[in-house]
Order: C-alpha cells, then sequence, then structure tokens
C-alpha cells in the first residue's frame, strides 16, 4: 500500500497550474469575497480530482490546456460542494480551520459557493466540448438532487441501498465525471472511455467508504471534525451497517431499525466505541478495497506506463490514507 504519491514534477506543474486558474476566479471582485475564496484555495486538499484527470490525460496522450480547464472546473466544482456541506452539516472546521459558515452568514456563505459553481460552470464550458459540459451539469444536478435526498429521506435509514446511492451522488459521482472527462478530451474510443468512467465511479466509492470509516477512527485534530459526526447527524455508513448486521438486539440497533434516530449523547459514545471494538471496521475496509480492485482491473486494460502505475498507486492510497 502507498502512504503517500510521489508526483512528478511536471504533472506537479500543472496541479499549481490548475490552483493558479481557481485563485484567478475572484480578481476585480468584492475583496471580502477574494480573501475568502482565496484562504478555501489555499488551505490545503490533496487535488486528488486533478491530480487523476492530469495522469489520464497524459496516459491517453491527450491534449494539454483544454485537460487544466477540466481540472480547475471540477475541483473548483468539489470546493464549491465543501462550502456548502459545512453550512448545511453545520461544521465549524474543516482540516483544522475554521469554515466560511464560521466566519459569515449563511446567506454570505450559500451566495460564495454559488459563486464558485458558476466558476466552475464557466471553466468546464471553456473545453469547447458539448458532452463534457453535458457530463458537468448532469454531475452538478446528481450531487444537489443526492444531498436533497440526504436531508429528506437519509435520516437514520438503515437501507444499504440508500446509502450506496448516497455516496455515490455525494463523491463517486465527481470522480466519474472527471475521468470520464478526461478520456473523452483525450480523443480514444468509447471502450476506453468507459473503462475509465468505471475506474472513476470505483475509486470513488472506494474513496468515500473510506472517509466514512475515518469518520470513526480517525484524529479528531487532522481529520478537522468530531469523530462520529456522520452518525449524530443521523447518517447511517458503511461501519454502523456492519455493526447492525451484527448486533440485531443492540438497544441503539433497535431504535434506528424502527426508523428512528439516536439522541443520546451517552449512547453516541458508546455505539462509536463499540464500532470501533468490534469487525465493523475491518468488513469496511474490505468493502472499500473491493471497489479498489475493480478500479485496477479497469486501469489495467491499458498499456504499462508512469502515468496508469501512479494511477494504480493512487487507488492503493485511496485505502491506506489517514486522512
Amino acid at each position: 500500500m502507498k502512504a503517500s504519491i510521489e508526483i512528478p514534477a511536471n504533472i506537479q506543474k500543472e496541479i499549481n497550474l490548475v490552483e493558479q486558474n481557481m485563485l484567478a476566479q475572484v480578481d476585480n471582485f468584492s475583496q471580502a469575497l477574494q480573501a475568502e475564496v482565496k484562504s478555501l484555495i489555499s488551505s490545503g486538499g490533496k487535488r486528488i480530482r486533478p491530480l487523476v484527470i492530469l495522469l489520464i490525460n497524459r496516459m491517453l496522450n491527450g491534449a494539454g490546456e483544454q485537460i487544466v480547464n477540466l481540472a480547475t472546473a471540477i475541483e473548483l466544482l468539489h470546493t464549491a460542494t465543501l462550502v456548502h456541506d459545512d453550512l448545511i452539516d453545520g461544521s465549524l472546521l474543516r482540516r483544522g480551520i475554521p469554515t466560511l459558515n464560521s466566519k459569515w452568514s449563511s446567506a454570505a456563505t450559500v451566495l460564495t459557493g454559488d459563486y464558485l459553481f458558476s466558476c466552475a460552470a464557466t471553466t468546464a464550458a471553456r473545453s469547447g466540448n458539448l458532452e463534457v459540459i453535458e457530463l458537468f451539469a448532469a454531475t452538478l444536478t446528481t450531487i444537489v438532487n443526492g444531498e436533497i435526498n440526504q436531508m429528506f429521506f437519509s435520516r437514520c435509514n438503515p437501507s444499504r441501498e440508500d446509502y450506496f446511492e448516497r455516496i455515490y451522488a455525494k463523491t463517486a459521482s465527481l470522480f466519474e465525471a472527471s475521468t470520464k472527462s478526461a478520456a473523452i478530451l483525450s480523443g480514444v474510443d468509447r471502450n476506453q472511455i468507459e473503462l475509465l468512467r468505471k475506474f472513476g465511479y470505483d475509486l470513488g466509492m472506494a474513496f468515500q467508504i473510506v472517509d466514512d470509516i475515518l469518520d470513526y477512527t480517525g484524529d479528531q485534530v487532522k481529520f478537522g471534525k468530531p469523530v462520529g459526526g456522520d452518525l449524530r447527524q443521523g447518517l447511517i455508513t458503511m461501519p454502523m451497517h456492519f455493526y447492525i448486521e451484527e448486533n440485531p438486539t443492540d438497544k441503539a440497533v433497535k431504535t434506528i431499525l424502527s426508523g428512528k434516530c439516536l439522541n443520546d449523547e451517552e449512547e453516541f459514545d458508546r455505539v462509536i466505541k463499540a464500532v470501533n471494538g468490534g469487525t465493523a471496521i475491518n468488513r469496511s475496509f474490505d468493502e472499500a478495497k473491493k471497489f479498489v480492485d475493480q478500479a485496477k482491473n479497469s486501469l489495467l486494460k491499458f498499456n504499462d506506463c508512469i502515468e496508469r502505475n501512479l494511477l494504480l498507486d493512487l487507488a492503493s492510497y485511496s485505502i491506506d490514507r489517514k486522512v
């Protein structure tokens, strides 16, 4: 497994260009907006999606300028969703840094997220490829619809099907759009486009399952939010699904299976400790590994090269990371 990914200098140069393009979106706009957006963009982040896009482009010997615009658009879209997610969830920290909604009003936070969405759409349109633009729009629709469904239908919902639909909308859909769009712009055939779409889907599913595991096991300071935050919000994620399966007589499990939410802090602490002490975490990792193996199988259909091998390493890293 890879604890980190060594990014080649030529790819890092393009990632730096993506970040410069993101920062340029607020030039000539409100000084307050400039300051906060630049703080958001500069606050860190793994830039996984741009990295995947750029590696696929080089693996397929694709074009240059269009792919940087695509990577910029995808990361702007991702950043916009984080702004809105933090507001919806009431999160005060992300990666240990105060969120925008902890400093600004709800209205100003929503408007900032909206601004980033518009920047992302404008940048995506610069690709000049109608299929990519339509895919970008469809992905945004999927993300927003998924968030609405989560708010109204997913709270304290023990359905495994609901969980997979939710993490697809939340995370995997944007990975899928990233890899498929990169393949489209690279001009490869439909079979290769489908393989890379599947790679993105499986990588995104694995990535979110690991995020959900880290919600139970991660370092609160490094992860930037309280341990067990999903359960406290009524979201049943992969570790809790396995805990429910293994402990049908547990009082908390009975409450959830009856369609009700837990609301006692001592009960939250007990269940989070029990999830960590049983087999649910390891079983969740096994589930993530299945998706990673599928992602790797799609990649192995392509010729051996540095970029393909880095993408394979990235798939391994997705389940070995700590944050």
